[in-house]
């Protein structure tokens, strides 16, 4: 017999979302002291702390420049504001995916504005 398992719902998050809600859950937890932590929620709580750099309004702004811009779908704006490519060559990784390349002047465009939230 197999059992699988059916997404209900799929939703894109910000380091910054990420945090807030990681922030939620910790409190609650230190709140009953009977309860442990799992080794993968303190890594993940870990990893946000260190790597969210933006504030819920900044990044949720970084994001909608990115959808505005023409190759940019929702997945990947997502991905671009949380790994924050500095040159083309890391930028080209996040694509590396997608079914099509982009031009010189289509990843300077993404850069500049990754520069304004770098």
């Amino acid at each position: 017999m197999t059992i699988f398992k059916k997404k209900l719902d799929e939703e894109y998050l910000t380091l910054a979302e990420t945090k807030e809600i990681l922030e939620d859950i910790e409190a609650d937890r230190a709140v009953d002291e009977e309860r442990e932590m799992r080794y993968e929620l303190a890594r993940a709580i870990e990893h946000v702390n260190r790597f969210a750099e933006l504030d819920v309004e900044e990044a949720d702004e970084f994001v909608d420049q990115l959808r505005e811009l023409e190759k940019v779908d929702e997945a990947t704006a997502y991905k671009i504001a949380n790994l924050r490519p500095l040159d083309r060559d890391e930028l080209r990784a996040v694509f590396a995916q997608e079914r099509y390349s982009l031009s010189g002047d289509e990843l300077d465009e993404i850069l500049n504005v990754v520069k304004q939230y770098a």
